[in-house]
């Protein structure tokens, strides 16, 4: 009985087994595909833009998108792009999943031909639906399947600092969690219906949703099987490449630069493991779904059996390139160790909203205990009053703050004096300068309803007036407002902060590009810097956030956590060679 049940679970891993070369086939050919697609489609929304003036579009420049022919089909055009990922990020993966399984002489080439013919289907309100949710909703949910192209797709954190300060917000956001979820979950085999059994949209979801309410518990148990079996084989893989021969390697090799060397090439190869276990996951866990599909359909076409063995040179001749690359990699890698794994960590801290969480939020107490622990910069919000001074405030109103439910612009400076931000007093701009005076680089956000030409006037007028135009960076939300800062007054410092953008977003005109952590890419910072602009990543919370880009090129990270920020900064600048690898590896 239980040597029936071995080999009957042996059969059903055979066609995961089998269809491996076939799904890093499938992974060359549609990424390929995919990419020569998307360069033409790229290239005609940059010409689209550029036709405007625009060098980019930002989350501080958009309203242009509904109001312009080109801005519509800015929109129209990065429809096509999600329609395209999901039809050879997802699509082709499920038909070449359905015919593997039930041993149908397939290719790759053929299944691709299929999605494209089929992906006119979506084009109802339903499939823009269904499209736009694996785009867009399902990455945030961090549930069911989405595409590479927004597989890291998350609500900003200023956004969800804002919801989770505030109880009806926080409500609202958890009660829409939870309703997306299920709505996912209920609709999950919606693809497959639409794709494997040419059902329209509307009946398809509607089978999903009947298949998901019979077979609820079956596919929760399956599912977290996976995730646990997954992980299991990560943490196999981990010890076999990294621990046992990390603890066998002193006892073999004695010299310090042959050791790092080979725990360079061993860290190497392990991250490629690593990269080809992340490559096949999706294609695998999408496998396994199309697999429940139909045993839930109770289809009896699913067939186990041992496909014909074929040889697969290419995959012999691209683990020979892998080992050749590894050694080449680790031979260069360890003459050059300091220089690629630097020991010492360069990337200065901001303190968020004066001090962080280090002190009353925008007052002159945070700003000095930050200064006090090392941060290089401090960055404030200011608002204008109705006597027309500048006082710091982060909000529309100062309810969250001081319990005032006011505008800065409906109050005098002496009712704003008045206020109590945990015990310490509204300061103005003037006094910020002065605290922040040969401590600390001053990061002053032109904020709110106010923050206009005026608001950049004044500004400029009282740090010129303070003499600490070399301490000072004018920074806001509002590109128009940075672009007539720095045409105006070239000798200040100008930063804009963005979390979305499209185009050529380093050539826009600024010293500072202030990008969420999101959009804080590699490529994005290596763009940034090609243009001789520095950058800054707003606003890194997390422990490992903010190690990630206290590794990176960033210029500074504006952070609430400060403390926490030199807490890592001392730990990072005590690793060990194996810890620098790993670090610069993974990271």
């Amino acid at each position: 009985m239980m040597k029936r049940e071995r080999e009957k679970r042996k059969k059903r891993v055979l066609p995961y087994l089998q269809a491996i070369p076939d799904i890093l086939k499938y992974q060359l050919v549609s990424k390929t595909a995919l990419g020569v697609l998307l360069f033409v489609l790229k290239a005609a929304m940059l010409r689209t833009l550029h036709s405007t003036g625009r060098v980019a579009v930002s989350s501080g420049d958009y309203m242009f998108l509904f109001t312009t022919w080109q801005g519509i089909l800015l929109i129209a055009m990065a429809l096509v792009s999600l329609f395209l990922y999901v039809t050879f990020d997802l699509n082709t993966m499920i038909l070449f999943s359905g015919k593997r399984l039930k041993q149908e002489n397939t290719t790759v080439w053929a299944c691709m031909k299929e999605s494209i013919a089929k992906i006119r289907r979506f084009f109802c309100p339903a499939g823009i639906g269904i499209v736009l949710y694996i785009a867009l909703l399902a990455p945030i949910l961090g549930f069911g399947i989405s595409i590479s192209l927004t597989e890291n797709l998350y609500i900003p954190t200023f956004i969800t600092s804002v919801i989770e300060t505030t109880p009806l917000y926080n409500t609202l956001y958890t009660i829409a969690i939870i309703v997306f979820t299920l709505i996912g979950f209920a609709n999950l085999f919606s693809l497959h219906g639409i794709l494997l059994e040419d059902l329209p949209v509307k009946g398809s979801l509607s089978q999903s949703r009947t298949l998901m309410k019979k077979n609820w518990k079956s596919y929760i148990r399956h599912n977290l099987s996976y995730l646990l079996l997954f992980g299991l084989i990560m943490v196999l893989l981990a010890v076999l490449l990294l621990v046992l021969p990390l603890m066998l390697l002193p006892l073999v090799i004695k010299t310090e630069g042959m050791y790092r060397g080979m725990v360079l090439a061993m860290c190497l190869n392990a991250a490629a493991v690593f990269a080809f276990a992340g490559v096949m996951a999706v294609p695998v866990y999408l496998m396994r779904i199309t697999e429940l599909y139909y045993r839930y359909k109770e289809n009896p076409d699913i067939s186990y059996e041992a496909m014909e063995r074929r040889r697969h040179p290419y995959m012999i001749a691209a683990c020979i390139l892998l080992i050749a690359g590894v050694l080449a990699v680790s031979y260069y890698g360890n003459k050059a160790f300091d220089e690629i794994f630097p020991p010492q960590i360069t990337c200065p801290v901001i303190a968020h909203r004066a001090g962080g969480n280090e002190g009353a939020e925008n007052c002159v107490a945070g700003l000095e205990k930050a200064a006090a622990l090392g941060a290089w910069g401090s960055e404030i919000d200011i608002q204008r009053t109705k006597d027309g001074y500048y006082v710091l405030n982060h909000d529309s109103t100062f309810q969250r703050t001081a319990g005032v439910n006011k505008k800065p612009e409906d109050m005098t400076l002496e009712e704003v004096r008045a206020l109590s931000v945990n015990g310490e007093p509204v300061p103005t701009l003037e006094e910020m300068l002065e605290a922040s005076r040969d401590k600390i680089v001053l990061f002053i956000e032109l904020k709110g309803n106010t923050a206009d030409r005026q608001m950049a006037d004044d500004t400029v007028r009282i740090v010129k007036e303070a003499g600490m135009e070399d301490q000072c960076v004018l920074i806001s939300l509002q590109y128009d407002l940075i672009d007539y800062t720095e045409k105006t007054y070239p000798e200040i410092q100008t930063g804009y902060l963005t979390f979305l953008s499209f185009g050529n977003t380093a050539a826009l005109n600024c010293d500072y590009l202030g990008l969420e952590e999101e959009s804080a890419t590699a490529d994005a910072m290596n763009a940034i810097h090609a243009q001789g602009k520095k950058v800054l990543v707003w606003t890194p919370n997390e422990g490992d956030s903010q190690k990630h880009f206290l590794l990176s090129k960033a210029d500074g990270i504006i952070t609430d956590n400060v403390s926490q920020a030199f807490d890592i900064i001392r730990q990072l600048e005590n690793r060990t060679d194996f810890e620098r690898i790993l670090d610069g590896i993974f990271n």
